[in-house]
C-alpha cells in the first residue's frame, strides 16, 4: 500500500488553501451522510399523509443514499472530464432543487424521485469531488484530515436531526423540506472553493533528445505528468504516428487484490452499519420515549461521532500505526457489530443512550478510516476511479440492508431480529478484513515480485495503440503507478549531466 507514506519530490502542500478545503469538505460530508438519517425525523408524518407503511416510507433515505453510492462512476468521468469545482456547483443546485420540488409532492413516486433521486444525485456530486480534492492537498496529514472531514458526518447529523424535528412542528413536513432545500445551497459556496492544487510546471527536454527527434529516430517515450487538476496521473506512451487514448474510468483498479478485498468489506458493511442509526428515532417512539427525546438520541450518537473521528484521524496518522491502519479498521467494523449484537434488546431511555454513545464511537471509528484504507490501497492516481467502483458496489448493499429491515418490522412488528442481522453482517465484515488483510495481502507482500511483463494494469490512465516499448535507458522501470513520480528540476539536472558525459560511470553520477 504505497500511497500510505509520503511521496518524494514535489507532493501535496499539507496545508495553506488545504484547510479551507478541509473545512468545505467537512461541511458537504456532514450533508452527504447526515442528510439521508435526519430525513428520517419525518417518516411518521409521510405515512400519515400518504396512507404507507414504514418499509416504503424508508425507501426515501434508501434511493437517496443509492444515488450517493450509485452514481460514483458517474462523478469520477464528470471529475475527470470537467473538474471538481464545476461538478460541484451543479451537484449543490440539483440537491437543493430536489428538497423544494419534495415539498409539492403528493405522493410518494414523487418523493423518490425528487428527495431520492434528484437530490441523491447532488450529495453525490459534492460528496466525491471534496474528497478527491482533500487527497489532492494532504499526504502527511492525510488521516487526521480524513478524519476531520469526516467528522461533519456527526455534526451535522446532532444539528439537522433537531433541527428537523422542530421545523416539523412549526411548519410540517413541506416546510420542513422546503426550508432544507435553502440549506443544501451552501453546497455550492462549498465546491467555488475548490481550485486545484499548484503543482511543478512542465519540464523542458534535453536538447539532445530535441536533436534525435529532428532526425526521426527518436524512442517511443514514456513521461508521467500531472494534469490540471491534479486528479490523476497518467503513463503516456507516444509513438511515431500514434495516439494516446484517455481513459475516464480505469477499471484495471479491479484486479488489485488489496482493492478486491476492500470492496467485499464495504459490501458486506452497508448491509448492515445504516441500519440502526436509520431505525433508531422510531424504534425509540415504539417504545414509549417521547417524539423529542427519541430525535435527541440521534444527537448523543453525533456529539461522540464528532469526538472519535478526529480522535481516530490522529491515531491512524501515527507512525507505527499507519501500516496497520486496515486491522484498526478491522477492529472498528467488529465493535460497531458487537455493539448492535449487545443492544439488541435495549428498551429503556437509559440503555438506548448507552447504545448511542457505544454506537457512535465505533460508528466514528469506521467513517474516519474507511477511505484512508482505500487511499492507502490504490494510491492517489487511481482513488478516483476506485472510489467511484466502491461507491457503486456499495450502493447495490444499501438498496438490499435499509428496506430489507424496514419489510422486516412491518411483517415482524420487532426490531430484535433487526439489530441482530446488522450486527452479524458489520461483525463479519470486520473479520473478512482482518483475516484477508493477514492472508491474502500480506503474504504477496512478502512475496519478491517478478519481472514485469507490462501491460494494462502498468499503464493505469492511458493506453498506447501499438506494443509498448521500453522506458530510456538509465532510467528504472516502475513496478506500479504508485512509483511514478513528477520529475523534479534536480532530477532533469541530473540527466542533463549525464547525456553531456557519456563516459562517467553510473556510480559517479
Amino acid at each position: 500500500m504505497g500511497a500510505g507514506s509520503p511521496r518524494p519530490g514535489v507532493g501535496p502542500p499539507d496545508g495553506g488553501w488545504g484547510w479551507v478545503v478541509l473545512v468545505a469538505c467537512f461541511v458537504v460530508t456532514g450533508f452527504a451522510y447526515g442528510f439521508p438519517k435526519a430525513v428520517s425525523v419525518f417518516f411518521r408524518e409521510l405515512m400519515r399523509d400518504f396512507g404507507a407503511g414504514y418499509s416504503d416510507t424508508a425507501w426515501v433515505s434508501s434511493i437517496m443514499l443509492a444515488m450517493l453510492y450509485g452514481t460514483g462512476p458517474v462523478s469520477s468521468i464528470l471529475v475527470t472530464r470537467f473538474g471538481c469545482r464545476p461538478v460541484m456547483l451543479a451537484g449543490g443546485l440539483l440537491a437543493s432543487a430536489g428538497m423544494i420540488l419534495a415539498s409539492f409532492a403528493t405522493r410518494l413516486l414523487e418523493l423518490y424521485l425528487t428527495a431520492g433521486v434528484l437530490t441523491g444525485l447532488g450529495l453525490a456530486l459534492n460528496f466525491q469531488p471534496s474528497l478527491i480534492m482533500l487527497g489532492l492537498y494532504f499526504e502527511r496529514r492525510r488521516p487526521l484530515a480524513n478524519g476531520l472531514a469526516a467528522a461533519g458526518s456527526p455534526v451535522f447529523l446532532s444539528a439537522l436531526s433537531p433541527l428537523g424535528q422542530l421545523l416539523l412542528e412549526l411548519f410540517g413536513w413541506r416546510g420542513g423540506f422546503l426550508l432544507f432545500g435553502g440549506l443544501l445551497l451552501h453546497c455550492c459556496a462549498c465546491g467555488a472553493v475548490m481550485r486545484p492544487p499548484p503543482g511543478p510546471g512542465p519540464q523542458p527536454r534535453p536538447r539532445a533528445d530535441r536533436e534525435e527527434d529532428c532526425a526521426g529516430d527518436a524512442p517511443r517515450e514514456a513521461e508521467a505528468e500531472a494534469d490540471a487538476e491534479g486528479t490523476r496521473l497518467r503513463l503516456r506512451e507516444a509513438p511515431p504516428g500514434g495516439r494516446a487514448r484517455r481513459r475516464l474510468l480505469d477499471v484495471a483498479v479491479c484486479t488489485d487484490r488489496a482493492f478486491i478485498v476492500y470492496v467485499v468489506t464495504k459490501f458486506l458493511m452497508a448491509l448492515g452499519l445504516f441500519v440502526p442509526a436509520i431505525l433508531l428515532v422510531n424504534y425509540a417512539k415504539d417504545a414509549g420515549v417521547p417524539d423529542t427525546e427519541a430525535a435527541f438520541l440521534l444527537s448523543i450518537v453525533g456529539f461522540v461521532d464528532i469526538v472519535a473521528r478526529p480522535a481516530c484521524g490522529a491515531l491512524a496518522g501515527l507512525a507505527r500505526l499507519r501500516p496497520h491502519v486496515p486491522y484498526l479498521f478491522s477492529l472498528a467494523l467488529l465493535a460497531n457489530g458487537i455493539t448492535d449484537l449487545s443492544s439488541a434488546r435495549a428498551r429503556s431511555y437509559g440503555t438506548l443512550v448507552a447504545f448511542c454513545i457505544a454506537f457512535g464511537l465505533s460508528y466514528g471509528m469506521v467513517g474516519a478510516l474507511q477511505f484512508e484504507v482505500l487511499m492507502a490501497a490504490v494510491g492517489a492516481p487511481r482513488f478516483p476511479s476506485a472510489l467511484g467502483l466502491v461507491l457503486l458496489v456499495e450502493a447495490v448493499a444499501v438498496l438490499i440492508g435499509p428496506p430489507s429491515a424496514g419489510r422486516l418490522v412491518d411483517a415482524l412488528k420487532n426490531y430484535e431480529i433487526i439489530f441482530y442481522l446488522a450486527g452479524s453482517e458489520v461483525a463479519l465484515a470486520g473479520v473478512f478484513m482482518a483475516v484477508a488483510t493477514y492472508c491474502c495481502l500480506r503474504r504477496s507482500r512478502d512475496t519478491p515480485p517478478g519481472p514485469t511483463t507490462g501491460g494494462a494494469s502498468d499503464t493505469e490512465d492511458a493506453e498506447a495503440e501499438g506494443e509498448p516499448e521500453s522506458l530510456p535507458s538509465g532510467t528504472q522501470e516502475p513496478r506500479s503507478l504508485e512509483s511514478l513520480e513528477v520529475p523534479s528540476p534536480r532530477a532533469g539536472s541530473v540527466g542533463q549531466e549525464r547525456e553531456a558525459d557519456p563516459g562517467r560511470s553510473r556510480e559517479s553520477v
